[in-house]
């Protein structure tokens, strides 16, 4: 590559790390969200659920290449005409070809970086995801009751406290909180111990020496219970190991499969790839500006301009799996509009 060629390509790569760096950021923060928010409900590891997060985050990332080299190329390019460094490159005899070199060789390595994420990585990193997600469930389920601690079960339906532990490891002092409906069930007992199913997953607290009223807040109808003792079952729905899943199943399972949902779910995973080529080749001729047009003239054209293949994609991929696009079609037939598009977009600049 020549000197021009160098400094162009690496404008560009600089420009799509920054604004892949700053897409992962958004996802990471939403990712990091969702899964403390499972950790709270099902009691999580504290160790686990960083895995969780960074698998989940790994899982998507392919998600943003398309959208990340988009917005790098025409932010690039609309800094290069800006600030005339590409009027004086142009004035130097660079053009066609040479000047879409740099733009062929990134999105290349693009979409062969989303290829890999894609058909081998993702999948992987989702079935990886679902079985920690399945163990942190089990542990966390039998990590012992802490005195003085609050432990909500059933997604927040019903909720246990303790005061104290015995020597015997059994609780003392023990308040539980049940919602049925607008009926709430409130049980206090001296001791408790805790009995775990053979599944892993199901619960019983055996309750000893308490008390136990139920009725609807605002009314006088209640019911007393005195007892010696009392199970109370504590199952919440807990996520299990679902092989059936589209996004955990291998590339290689999707090919030779003839369901429609198996093979949308392979035109989607080959359709990254392909994107970030179609995208590309629109976000070069995009990003050219006039004279004295801002440098972001072109961002929000874009965004709109990703939003609608994006969509569409999806779009098509219902269609395809719903039955509504002919079986020979498949989800393909969405990326030769763009196709066009660039290739009218650089005839008009050429």
């Amino acid at each position: 590559m020549q000197i021009l060629q160098r400094y162009f390509f690496r404008e560009l790569a600089l420009n799509f790390l920054g604004v892949t760096g700053a897409l992962l950021a958004i996802l990471v923060i939403y990712q990091f969200g969702a899964v403390l928010e499972r950790a709270a409900q099902y009691q999580y590891p504290r160790g686990v659920v960083l895995q969780l997060f960074a698998l989940g985050a790994a899982e998507n990332f392919s998600l943003l290449l398309p959208l990340g080299l988009m917005l790098g190329i025409v932010l690039a390019l609309g800094r290069l005409y800006f600030e005339s460094e590409m009027t004086a490159a142009q004035a130097c005899g660079f053009g066609g070809l040479r000047a879409w070199l740099p733009v062929a060789l990134l999105a290349l390595l693009v979409a062969a970086l989303s290829g890999w994420l894609s058909l081998q990585f993702a999948p992987k990193a989702a079935t990886m995801r679902v079985a920690l997600t399945a163990q942190a469930v089990r542990a966390g389920l039998a990590e012992p009751f802490s005195p003085g601690r609050f432990r909500s079960f059933d997604g927040g339906r019903t909720v246990v406290y303790g005061a104290g532990s015995g020597a015997a490891g059994e609780m003392q002092r023990v308040f539980i909180k049940q919602s049925a409906g607008e009926a709430t069930i409130t049980t206090v007992a001296q001791r408790a111990r805790r009995e775990a199913g053979a599944d892993g997953l199901s619960q019983t607290i055996v309750l000893l020496d308490g008390e136990r009223f139920e009725g609807v807040p605002g009314t006088r109808q209640y019911h007393l219970l005195k007892f010696d003792e009392l199970r109370v079952p504590l199952a919440p729905p807990a996520p299990t190991p679902t092989p059936t899943r589209l996004d955990a199943l291998p590339t290689l399972t999707l090919l030779s499969s003839t369901e429609m949902a198996d093979r949308a779910e392979f035109q989607w995973r080959l359709g990254y790839p392909l994107m970030v080529i179609v995208v590309a080749l629109c976000a070069a001729p995009l990003g050219r500006l006039r004279p004295r047009q801002s440098r972001y003239a072109r961002v929000w054209q874009a965004v709109l301009f990703f939003a609608i293949y994006g969509n569409l994609a999806i779009a098509a991929r219902t269609w395809f799996e719903h039955g509504a696009t002919p079986a020979a079609l498949g989800i393909w037939w969405v990326h030769v509009p763009f196709l066009l598009l660039a290739w009218y977009l650089a005839r008009r600049h050429a």
